[in-house]
């Protein structure tokens, strides 16, 4: 049996900005450049009544930080850029939840042709088996290849003797960051986490696949990301 669950419209969560806060003379910094742009360290320095050796620790942290830009004989130049790091707060602040996508689920007792005919029609790479509404197992490409290559009988054989088993499986909650996803993805070297919810079946505590999170919805948050 092939079930389809309802899950969260894929989008990409509004990014929540985390603002540097720079120091009294950093942000005078900051509006001197603003006003006089471009200009020199040494500029700079004669306007504060300061050396450049005092200021060249604030330079250095308002040009990492990307608020200013500095030119090689021309001088600073304010970007215009918010006090952040746009790109790492943006994927440290969106959640698993915000883009995942809907995961191609099937129960335990469906043929291992069957849940092959169902992976190639839906376009995935991993099939959830579940047993009762909770996560049971997975089942990737390779361990149909693997079996199939074996002799198995893919026609009789059920997928719940061929999935890689619960407890042994990396799951991920639509609450955690896509940046806690992706270390996940990385350590334990999968194209894909079902994203899942704690509930109580037949008065036990299971977890529901709601959602996967993978590699390719990483991968375009990052590209839209990148063209903000």
């Amino acid at each position: 049996m092939f079930i389809k669950y309802n899950t969260y419209k894929n989008r990409v969560a509004h990014k929540e900005v985390i603002h540097i806060e720079f120091t009294g003379r950093q942000n005078k910094i900051v509006e001197i450049v603003q006003e006089n742009q471009p200009i020199t360290s040494q500029e700079i320095a004669a306007m504060l009544k300061l050396t450049r050796a005092t200021l060249r620790p604030d330079l250095a942290i308002l040009t990492m930080s990307g608020v200013l830009d500095a030119r090689p004989k021309v001088g600073y130049f304010y970007t215009g850029k918010p006090h952040a790091n746009l790109l790492a707060q943006s994927v440290k602040n969106t959640k698993v939840r915000d883009i995942m996508s809907l995961p191609t689920v099937v129960t335990e007792d469906m043929s291992v042709y069957n849940a092959i005919v169902t992976m190639f029609l839906e376009d995935t790479g991993s099939i959830y088996v579940v047993a009762k509404e909770g996560l049971a197992g997975v089942v990737s490409r390779k361990d149909f290849l693997k079996n199939a290559i074996g002799g198995v009988d893919i026609n009789k054989v059920p997928v719940a003797m061929i999935m890689t088993r619960m407890p042994n499986i990396a799951t991920v909650y639509p609450e955690e960051s896509i940046l806690e996803a992706a270390e996940k993805i990385t350590s334990h070297e999968v194209d894909s986490l079902p994203v899942v919810e704690k509930v109580m079946i037949d008065h036990k505590a299971k977890l529901k696949v709601i959602g996967k999170i993978s590699k390719s919805n990483i991968t375009r948050l990052f590209v839209e990301l990148c063209k903000e």
